[in-house]
Parts: C-alpha cells; structure tokens; sequence
C-alpha cells in the first residue's frame, strides 16, 4: 500500500513535465510529421501527398545551398565563438576590479534582443554613415567605403561580427562557470611546482573544463543552424540568395508562398541533420573522455 502511495505521488510530481513536453515538443512533431505529408497551404486546405515533398526536397538546389551555406557559417563562427569565449571567461576569472568589468560588459549585448542588435549593425556596416567604414578608412585599412551586403562573403563575415559581438558573453559564462568549479588547490600546488601561467592554461584549465567547452560547442553549432533573424534583418538572402540559410528558405516556403506542407518536411530534414550532427559530437565528445 505504501509502496503505490509513494508510485502515486511520485507521478503526481512528474505530471507536469510529461503534460509539458507531450503539449510543447511531442504534439508539435507528430503534427509536423502529419503537415509534410499533405499540400497544406497557408490559406487553409490540403491533401496527402505522402513523400513528394521530400522528393522535391531532394530536387531542391536551393535548398542544399542554404544547407551548405548554413553550414559554412556555422564552421567559421563557432571555432571564433569558443575562442573568444574561453579566453574573455579566462579573463573574467582573474579576481579584480578590471575582471568584474569585464563580464558586465562583453555580457551585456546577450540581453539585447536580436532583431535590434541587428537593426544596430545594418547602420554599423552602412557604405555612407557606418561607423565601420570609417574606421576602416581612418586606419588606413580600406581606401574607400565598402558595400559589406553587395557580396555573399562580405555579407557572411558582416553577419558574423554582429553575431560574435552579441553572444560571445554567453559562451564565455558558460566556460566561466566551468573554470570557477575547479577549485583552487590543483593551482595553488602548480603554482608551488614553478607552472607558469600559460602551462596551467595549457595543462590543467584547458583539460579540465573539456565537457564544458563541448557543451557551448553544441549550443553554438545548433544556434548557428538554425540562423534566421540575423540574415533575414542584415542581408535578406541578397545578393542572388547566396545568403539564405535554412531556415530562411524554410520561412519562405511556408509563409511567403504559402507551401505550408513542403516547409514542414523542409524543416523535418533539417531537425534529422541536427539531430544526427549532434549525436556524432555527442558520441566523439564521450570517446574523448574515456580515453
């Protein structure tokens, strides 16, 4: 009796998490998958079709190179992400006033919405008005003011500046937090064996805080994936759509032309690259560790 008592209470716990994930996460796949295999409109109507959207997926161009694209971006921004990250968390770990400092305000733009920050750098990498260019200019870098959106490269490292600058506070809290833990007796005993400071960096925080710097990896290269508020406000596709990322082209099916069904299996094949991308980081990760 006391036993399925305790059964019942503890069920009683869980509910809501189950109620949560079955209304928010569950109901939404199963219904995605029902969506991709019909001509769902957004103006309402549709019938099965069963696989052909993925097979005009698969015939899409222009949607394996916004997978392409997307991921390009998310191989130049991530390695940029981490390193800046760990070396500002690095930074901000030290005990003083200039370390304080520095968390407020390389986390600061983390609380700014995207879409502003990207309004912000639109202006920041104007041709006439940009701060950018002027800069450039003033140091001698560039001869005359660049049009930063007129190229698919220029717009890409347009992008990824903004994006660097408004989420690097992120990672780095997330690696501060792993560094912290670590305690401070494995540094005060290098400390003592004469390890200079870049040894520890090197031989004690980098190894130790390996799970935590995967971890933002992950985090980083899902976000990076799933890029659309920044490309969509900063370069909106141009030039010729060589900046559309997945999701972009996904947002354009669905509700520019209104293909609601294709952009379900659209956005299908995307969860199931992530999710397979993510299970090899996962399992590399954990091999890793073991060895």
């Amino acid at each position: 009796m006391a036993a399925a008592r305790r059964g019942a209470v503890g069920l009683i716990y869980v509910a809501p998490a189950v109620v949560f994930v079955g209304v928010f996460l569950i109901y939404p796949i199963v219904e995605l998958v029902r969506m991709s295999m019909t001509s769902a409109s957004l103006l309402g109507g549709g019938e099965y079709v069963g696989f052909k959207n993925y097979i005009k997926a698969y015939n899409d161009t222009t949607f394996w190179h916004a997978i392409w694209f997307t991921s390009k971006y998310t191989l130049v921004i991530t390695p940029i992400l981490i390193g800046a990250g760990f070396a500002l968390a690095l930074l901000a770990a030290e005990r003083s006033r200039f370390a304080r400092w520095t968390r407020a305000v390389v986390f600061m733009p983390v609380i700014i919405g995207l879409g502003s920050s990207s309004l912000m750098w639109v202006w920041l990498f104007d041709e006439q008005v940009g701060l950018v260019n002027k800069l450039l200019v003033d140091l001698g870098i560039i001869h005359q003011p660049m049009v930063w959106f007129a190229d698919g490269t220029m717009g890409l490292w347009a992008v990824t500046i903004s994006i660097v600058w408004k989420v690097v506070g992120y990672g780095m809290l997330l690696m501060l937090a792993g560094i912290q833990s670590l305690g401070t007796d494995i540094f005060e005993a290098a400390v003592i064996d004469g390890a200079s400071y870049w040894r520890r960096v090197m031989h004690i925080t980098l190894p130790l805080t390996t799970r935590t710097i995967a971890l933002t990896t992950l985090v980083s290269a899902i976000g990076s994936m799933l890029a659309f508020d920044q490309f969509y406000i900063m370069t909106g596709g141009a030039p010729r759509g060589e900046t559309f990322t997945t999701v972009y082209w996904i947002y354009q099916n669905s509700f520019i032309y209104f293909k609601l069904g294709y952009g379900a299996a659209l956005s299908l094949v995307l969860m199931l690259i992530i999710f397979v991308a993510s299970g090899i980081h996962i399992y590399l990760t954990r091999r890793g560790g073991r060895a």
